[in-house]
């Protein structure tokens, strides 16, 4: 099922007026949860996203794990398509998209928690929007931060950065120093450091995909008692014995 954007087209911008889209695969039964999936983009762009577009399609994988392993327990997967491919400075474009879709899922679903998942530029957004009352934890992928990226909207959330060792497009260092800073604001914090692998998680894939779906499947398992455990068997091998070090290298 889809939702295209019901916002009217803001004005002034240099591209063609552009819509964002939901995407949404339901829970089997009763939404007891949703998991937001938020893709990566460009510093600057007035471009439309389309969904032939690398940086929405590398989020589908994890969408479709979400889906596999959540939808029978109650938890639903929604994954937005942001209007524009760019962050655009003070417009930051696609917070205001995060920000619309988070307003539908909570007109949909009031008081279910949420999940938030992003890559990229869509790991920034989604530590920016982690704000809403909903959300309960944030998975940010090769996130795309720097020394004055904020740590308040974390306050009291569960927090996992995933970042690799040879990075070239986002800084693995500052995902680090972020999570240091994070550390006592948010609920919890983990930094996992992954040997050898690259900006567009083509190394590794599947760690990757254990990672970050575990880490929701578990936040959701432990809110709503859903017994999720066979996801989750990857994070939780890795993240108890960590206890608050940072970071977790693999």
């Amino acid at each position: 099922m889809r939702k295209l954007d019901d916002r009217e087209p803001e004005a002034g911008r240099s591209g063609p007026a552009a819509k964002a889209v939901l995407t949404i695969a339901e829970a089997a039964g009763e939404t007891r949860g949703v998991a937001l999936v938020l893709h990566g983009g460009r510093a600057d762009s007035f471009e439309p996203v389309r969904g032939r577009h690398l940086s929405p399609a590398r989020m589908l994988p994890f969408a479709r794990a979400l889906n596999r392993q959540g939808a029978p327990h109650g938890l639903a997967v929604w994954t937005l398509r942001n209007r524009y491919r760019g962050w655009n400075g003070v417009d930051m474009s696609p917070v205001h998209d995060a920000r619309w879709a988070l307003s539908r899922i909570s007109q949909e679903h009031p008081g279910v928690p949420v999940y938030l998942l992003g890559h990229s530029m869509g790991g920034l957004t989604a530590l920016r929007v982690a704000d809403d009352p909903q959300v309960a934890a944030v998975v940010a992928l090769a996130p795309w931060l720097n020394h004055e990226t904020p740590v308040e909207p974390v306050a009291g959330r569960r927090v996992l950065i995933v970042h690799g060792t040879e990075d070239r497009w986002t800084s693995p260092v500052r995902s680090l120093e972020y999570a240091r800073r994070a550390d006592g604001v948010a609920g919890s914090v983990d930094y996992v450091s992954l040997k050898g692998a690259g900006h567009f998680m083509i190394r590794r894939l599947g760690l990757w995909n254990s990672l970050a779906d575990g880490f929701i499947l578990d936040a959701f398992g432990q809110a709503t008692g859903a017994d999720v455990s066979g996801a989750t068997d990857a994070i939780r091998s890795v993240l108890p014995a960590a206890g608050t070090r940072l970071p977790v290298v693999l």
